[in-house]
């Protein structure tokens, strides 16, 4: 009787070890740790991130004293280049950059839906490189397989082979691509024939203050 329970206690003992150095991990956490795990049967989704507008000339001499330095702007532009992660069950383009961000240690700033009125995740900054960090016309932005979406990223449900390419603009989108508000531009002026030029641009500009939002979410369309 009394071997039976020692053996019992000692199981006991052992069970609680095991436990106790065992880490249990979360949904997110296997995510994570199990992004490049691409099997026959994985659907993936490719991910780049680039800042190359930040390099040209005229974007450099504007650009923040402290970011002038390759650790945050890379000669190539290029913060991540295209790699194919694991595509999970209702994977946002929120989620898949946080993860990647996560994966590679690359620094990532966001503010969260309820901070805004379009209620999606707002990317403020990539590898400390943030919105405004060029002027107040620039910030990040996202494309899905080579298009700007009308929505922000934790809004973009993601499938099967998308590319995600996060791309930063220091002209609210114009010099990446994305000719959305060139559009309002235009119909703007029209409704404002009567104003002069100067008052055309302060328009736009504030425009482009009110809507800045879409520098990180995709366009508020």
């Amino acid at each position: 009787m009394k071997k039976n329970i020692v053996m019992i206690g000692i199981m006991l003992v052992l069970a609680l070890v095991l436990i106790r150095g065992t880490k249990i991990q979360s949904v997110e956490e296997y995510y994570l740790t199990h992004m490049e795990d691409i099997q026959e049967d994985s659907e993936t989704v490719t991910i780049s991130i680039k800042c190359d507008t930040l390099r040209q000339p005229e974007n450099w001499e504007k650009l923040n004293k402290q970011l002038k330095d390759e650790k945050y702007v890379p000669n190539d532009g290029v913060i991540l280049p295209e790699t194919t992660y694991v595509l999970r069950k209702g994977d946002t383009a929120f989620d898949i950059l946080k993860r990647a961000c996560q994966y590679n240690k690359i620094s990532m700033e966001y503010n969260g839906p309820d901070t805004n009125k379009y209620s999606t995740v707002f990317i403020r900054g990539i590898n400390h490189v943030t919105d405004y960090s060029c002027g107040e016309l620039s910030g990040w932005m996202y494309k899905v397989n080579g298009s700007f979406p009308g929505k922000g990223p934790s809004a973009y449900k993601l499938k099967d082979k998308d590319t995600i390419e996060w791309v930063y603009t220091c002209d609210l989108g114009r010099d990446v691509g994305d000719d959305y508000y060139e559009k309002i531009k235009n119909q703007k002026n029209k409704k404002n024939g009567n104003k002069t030029d100067s008052e055309k641009q302060d328009t736009e500009k504030e425009s482009a203050v009110r809507n800045k939002i879409s520098a990180g979410e995709g366009d508020a369309k």
